[in-house]
């Protein structure tokens, strides 16, 4: 079990009476409705990354062969993962998230070896060239989505205090 405990020291009465009528402020927050705020921003921001081609951290994507070929941008072949970003929250907190299976692929990146399924070879194009081989083993770079930039942070700093204002 987790507790808080909470000390107060006060001069005088009023002193006091400021610091109780603060804490009952923060008592009567929809805190329910601060953290949908929080998440749904988070959501947005998260969304634009694929516009962007940016990590949290600002970082820019490593691009993708199609994305360098000119046929599309890193992460957008359907928008399938964009448009899968969801938000959730209640009063204990904010998540934003996806359900794509390959999501934690693109997010953290990976090596892996793909092999031939349905008949002993891969056939793929290299250029003007066909490649047909057995196995071939990938690198795929991590382009994180996912996470808190500095400007969420900033965002929901804002927030808070405009709501603590009220």
């Amino acid at each position: 079990m987790s507790s808080v405990s909470i000390k107060v020291n006060a001069d005088t009465d009023s002193e006091l009476d400021e610091l109780i009528g603060r804490l009952d402020k923060i008592s009567g927050i929809d805190k329910a409705g601060v953290m949908n705020a929080i998440a749904e921003g988070l959501r947005t921001s998260t969304q634009e990354r694929f516009r962007t081609g940016t990590a949290p951290d600002g970082s820019r994507w490593t691009p993708s062969m199609r994305a360098q070929t000119g046929k599309g941008n890193t992460l957008v072949d359907s928008a399938g993962l964009k448009n899968s970003i969801r938000a959730k929250a209640d009063a204990s907190g904010a998540a934003v998230g996806t359900n794509k299976i390959y999501a934690a692929t693109h997010q953290f990146g990976d090596e892996r070896t793909i092999r031939a399924k349905k008949g002993k070879y891969l056939k793929f194009q290299v250029g003007d060239r066909t490649v047909y081989t057995p196995s071939v083993r990938v690198n795929i770079p991590a382009r994180p989505f996912l996470g808190i930039s500095d400007s969420d942070k900033e965002e929901i700093r804002e927030l808070l205090e405009e709501v603590l204002k009220e």
